[in-house]
């Protein structure tokens, strides 16, 4: 009798188009490529982004806004770890972490990988704890850090949560283009003849657009397109409007992988004035594209954004409205230094090569295959 298809299920709070999303699409082409079943699982659906994906689960079809809801939604996720009975189940988020990995170890015992991808800051004081705890007392098998940064983070977490934490550096896909920019600023309706700054994140408090936005008060010849969508557009918009630039800030939404390439495209500038990650995916993902970049000054940036010790961005205090607008100012006119940027940007894929990460992985998976 063959051999049954081992089974990997990676979970993850909800489905849109954002970094853990992109992570997790990775890691399931890249599991399948070697031969895994895959099976992805969302809490609940918030956008359209996985409704046309094979193998996609939800557990609700929308938010839980009640504790009854909550309630069905685990319900849901371990009658689907019962159903599938993975072999591995990679876990994404803190809330994936913490609610995913004792259901599962519950229903099927299977390998658990969990993610630290959200930056420690921006997790809730309550899930912090149980993170910490469910990782002391081994309910995860393996804990994956991201960068060093995030690694460092977690190191004063009690030893038998430590010993479990491996670091796996962000692999990504190529969201380079072959396209010009007039026809990619043509297929986002976006103005042509003009400079055009762009940023991709979630319109999330944690990625301070509003920081972006505020370039176009200095910078008063440049345009701003967002790609991205989230509870925070309505304040964006309203700012826009105290600051008399709402003619030169430009939602394109949510974008999947493929119009992301051409977003990247279509833009002079990728501005990043997130205040807080633990790598960056979307901004090491422009710079490869070959898209100079201006960036909060994180520590994990000045990290990830860096080849051989050559930078790939201009790091900046986007606080300071005037210091930031002044770099976009400077990429944009100095000739010489846009390029270097770019020339080191298109490197990273050498630093952070998408096969490698899969293989990271996969080797942590072997004692379940």
């Amino acid at each position: 009798m063959p051999n049954r298809t081992k089974t990997v299920a990676l979970v993850q709070t909800q489905a849109e188009n954002a970094g853990a999303q992109e992570v997790a699409r990775q890691l399931e082409q890249g599991f399948a490529r070697h031969g895994w079943r895959t099976r992805q699982i969302f809490f609940f659906r918030r956008t359209d982004s996985f409704d046309n994906e094979p193998n996609v689960f939800f557990c609700a079809r929308e938010r839980p806004s009640n504790l009854l809801g909550v309630l069905k939604l685990m319900g849901e996720l371990y009658k689907e770890f019962r159903r599938e009975q993975p072999d591995v189940v990679v876990t994404l988020q803190h809330y994936g972490n913490v609610i995913a990995a004792p259901l599962a170890r519950f229903a099927c015992k299977p390998m658990i990988v969990a993610n630290l991808s959200t930056p420690p800051q921006m997790v809730p004081g309550s899930v912090a704890l149980a993170d910490k705890m469910l990782g002391t007392a081994g309910f995860y098998d393996h804990i994956v850090a991201n960068s060093q940064q995030t690694e460092s983070d977690y190191r004063s977490y009690p030893q038998p949560y430590t010993r479990r934490i491996t670091r796996i550096d962000h692999g990504f896909f190529d969201k380079s283009a072959n396209i010009g920019k007039a026809e990619a600023r043509a297929q986002l309706s976006l103005p042509q003849d003009v400079t055009l700054l762009g940023c991709a994140a979630r319109l999330h408090s944690m990625k301070q657009i509003d920081l972006a936005i505020r370039i176009l008060g200095e910078n008063r010849e440049q345009h701003l397109a967002l790609a991205g969508q989230g509870p925070e557009r309505e304040n964006l918009e309203t700012l826009a409007a105290e600051l008399g630039v709402t003619d030169r800030l430009h939602f394109v939404g949510e974008l999947d992988t493929a119009k992301m390439g051409v977003f990247l495209a279509s833009i002079d500038c990728f501005v990043f004035p997130s205040s807080m990650e633990t790598f960056g995916l979307a901004v090491v993902e422009a710079a490869q594209a070959g898209v100079p970049v201006v960036a909060n000054d994180l520590d994990v940036l000045r990290e990830v954004l860096a080849v051989d010790g050559e930078p790939c961005a201009i790091l900046i205090d986007a606080q300071d409205t005037r210091a930031f607008a002044a770099a976009v100012r400077r990429v944009l006119d100095d000739a010489s230094l846009s390029a270097a940027l770019t020339s080191a940007g298109r490197r990273l894929c050498e630093r952070y090569p998408l096969d490698a990460m899969i293989e990271a992985y996969l080797k942590l998976m072997e004692p379940a295959a």
